[in-house]
């Protein structure tokens, strides 16, 4: 511990807050979060204290540490969370296990809209807020947040009557009409406002909303927006974790690994994931999906409508990595450090001769499904396999002078990352092909209804989400989205 550090400690606060661990090139290398700061960030340095190897890694990097303090512990807990999307620490990234992440759904535009939690976040129109690094400390939050912004999380059938939560002023009583849509919704935008860190700006808007509720003589909303802005101003006082959280922050060491094993000359901090997704040779699709550091950064992802017709994986897996590294591409995307491609030796081979093709040196592996082997192709592949370090993993190899399949734990922090990468370029793909099945499936009916344009077709499909569901729907249900002329044409067409 240096000088510059001794002396900031002895000036850390007694409250909440958000501390940051700086190497000497003052980039940050660890984001955490307190209910007390002093005692936290004193913890790291205290020589009597028992850590693993992992963590005396990070702290013999440490050569600086700043904090921000905030009101409570939820505060933190928020902050935490976006200065990690922000700056990607890298022992935050590369230490934790992904698996622990969890994102708030919320599906904001349905006609019943519902809040709940999810680890795999999909392309259904729903807002998402996250990653959180902490399940409990999240759903505990969100207990609280659900006192002041009432939401519903009924999920399949709707209730016919308001349920017991409302009465306990915890859900918003829509089937009841006790609230309207759009109140419902704008409270919604409240509670995302909070979700996203805007705690000072939804104070300010609640006393904007207030004064102007009283000015016109609106006591009881008034009153309702007063009771609002006490709740969260008493958040700060809500206890979310405690100072023992775990000191153990290094759960996944699978970049580092997999550099090990593949002999790269760096670790892989982008790492871009391919796969095909159709129904018989129909809506055929592809996939790519980027992870920056070990956590997916979904406003890199790009989807590809297949061009070669056909039910032929190995043809379209050459089509999407030529076009994936056309210059345009590479220029506007970046390149990649590692590219792992779903499948096994022929997709792999495939996605090879593509990039020979573009005349770029770049390292690529297969991931097969069934045994969960990692495929290198020796000739071709630009990585190469360390021998040694494979021996140390107690890995089994196997192959020719060709390619060599390499079987690793299946717990390995290795696989892991693998596993990620893999899925969600899975997920991604067939999430795609579902959205040109169902508007193929659906096109094909309601293009042919008289009178019913491409506006008119949007909306049904954004209200009832398919064709089922249209044509399950009573025409008092249609008119409310499309008028009561159009909706007697849509079901008689539907019907016959």
């Amino acid at each position: 511990m240096n000088k510059r550090i001794e002396k900031k400690l002895k000036t850390l606060p007694n409250s909440p807050g958000v501390y940051f661990h700086k190497d000497e090139g003052g980039m940050i290398i660890y984001i955490g979060k307190a209910a007390n700061l002093r005692n936290r960030v004193r913890q790291y340095f205290q020589a009597s204290r028992v850590r693993d190897p992992k963590t005396d890694a990070l702290v013999s990097e440490i050569a600086d540490v700043d904090w921000v303090v905030v009101d409570g512990e939820i505060d933190a807990l928020f902050l935490e969370a976006e200065l990690i999307r922000r700056y990607l620490p890298r022992y935050n990234i590369l230490l934790r296990d992904d698996k622990s992440n969890i994102y708030v759904r919320i599906n904001y535009s349905d006609l019943h809209p519902t809040v709940g939690f999810t680890r795999r976040p999909l392309d259904d129109g729903a807002r998402y807020f996250g990653p959180y690094w902490n399940g409990r400390e999240i759903k505990q939050a969100l207990r609280y947040l659900r006192k002041i912004f009432p939401y519903s999380t009924h999920s399949g059938a709707i209730p016919k009557r308001a349920c017991l939560l409302y009465h306990l002023g915890l859900c918003p009583g829509l089937e009841e009409g006790k609230t309207t849509l759009s109140d419902y919704r704008a409270n919604l935008r409240k509670l995302s406002s909070f979700l996203k860190g805007e705690r000072l700006m939804l104070i300010s808007r609640l006393e904007k909303e207030m004064t102007t509720a009283s000015k016109n003589k609106k006591f009881e909303e008034a009153a309702k927006l007063r009771n609002q802005l006490s709740a969260i101003r008493a958040l700060s006082r809500r206890s979310l974790f405690l100072d023992s959280e775990s000191l153990d922050i290094s759960k996944d060491r699978g970049l580092q690994g997999l550099s090990d094993i593949l002999g790269l000359e760096k670790v892989p901090r982008r790492i871009e994931g391919y796969d095909i997704s159709h129904m018989s040779g129909t809506d055929n699709v592809a996939s790519m999906v980027v992870f920056k550091n070990g956590l997916p950064d979904k406003a890199a992802y790009r989807k590809f409508k297949m061009r070669i017709l056909g039910n032929d994986d190995f043809a379209h897996m050459e089509e999407v990595i030529t076009r994936r590294l056309q210059e345009k591409n590479r220029r506007d995307w970046g390149v990649p450090d590692l590219i792992l491609i779903d499948g096994g030796r022929g997709q792999l081979s495939s996605a090879i001769s593509a990039r020979d093709a573009a005349g770029i040196n770049l390292p690529m592996i297969g991931l097969a499904k069934r045994e969960e082997e990692i495929i290198v192709s020796l000739p071709g592949s630009k990585v190469k396999v360390n021998d040694r370090v494979l021996h140390s993993l107690h890995a089994f190899v196997r192959g020719n002078d060709d390619f060599k399949s390499i079987s690793l734990d299946h717990n390995s922090d290795i696989v892991k990352l693998l596993q990620r990468v893999r899925d969600e370029s899975h997920r991604f793909a067939v999430s795609y092909h579902s959205v040109l099945k169902v508007k193929r499936q659906t096109a094909s009916a309601l293009d042919e209804i008289p009178g019913i344009g491409p506006t008119t077709r949007k909306k049904l499909l954004k209200a009832f989400g398919s064709k089922k569901a249209i044509a399950e729907s009573s025409s008092v249900e249609i008119a409310k989205i499309v008028g009561h002329n159009k909706a007697e044409v849509i079901k008689q067409y539907i019907s016959s």
